[in-house]
């Protein structure tokens, strides 16, 4: 809706809601009702939005944005072979990631946040003997490693357990 037609509109309803008031309370009531609706109308319009949306340090986010795409790569559990694959990370948390175990499983949903500095990382897996699996894990730069939990919902029991990074035949080599 353009202002001009916000106002107009506010202004027919005011008019109607004001006609028994003296002509002094009349310009008084539309003053005050115009002046309330032009700052619910700033107060909620994109514009407002925006600023708000994008207000912080750019350098901090740039730099929260480099440590999360440390995440990006191929993870696997020490204790089983299972590979966690992590790819097109994006900085609004959402990133694309598969599963395999040695076969694919179905991923249903991932995600990243920032919590206390830290980069944690949930992953629910929904397929044949993964009804609801979940994976709850923190980033450690150090030992570039992902620890946590996994929630196994075929037996409804609670592991921790490790992701550590499958260095490249590259990587290996030096």
């Amino acid at each position: 809706m353009k202002k001009n037609s916000f106002y107009r509109t506010v202004g027919f309803f005011a008019t109607s809601f004001s006609q028994g008031l003296p002509r002094w309370g009349r310009d008084l009531f539309l003053t005050g009702f115009l002046v309330a609706a032009s700052c619910t109308s700033a107060m909620f319009s994109p514009i407002g939005q925006a600023v708000f949306a994008e207000s912080g340090s750019p350098q901090k986010e740039t730099q929260v944005q480099a440590d999360v795409q440390r995440l990006e790569g191929q993870w696997v559990r020490p204790d089983g072979g299972y590979i966690l694959e992590l790819r097109d990370i994006k900085k609004d948390g959402s990133l694309m990631a598969a599963y395999f175990n040695p076969r694919p499983i179905n991923v249903f949903g991932a995600k990243w946040s920032r919590e206390d500095g830290k980069i944690n990382l949930f992953v629910e897996l929904r397929d044949v003997n993964y009804p609801g699996s979940k994976y709850n894990l923190q980033y450690e730069p150090g030992p570039d490693r992902l620890k946590g939990t996994y929630f196994q919902a075929v037996e409804r029991q609670t592991f921790n357990i490790e992701f550590v990074r499958v260095k490249s035949k590259k990587e290996g080599q030096q």
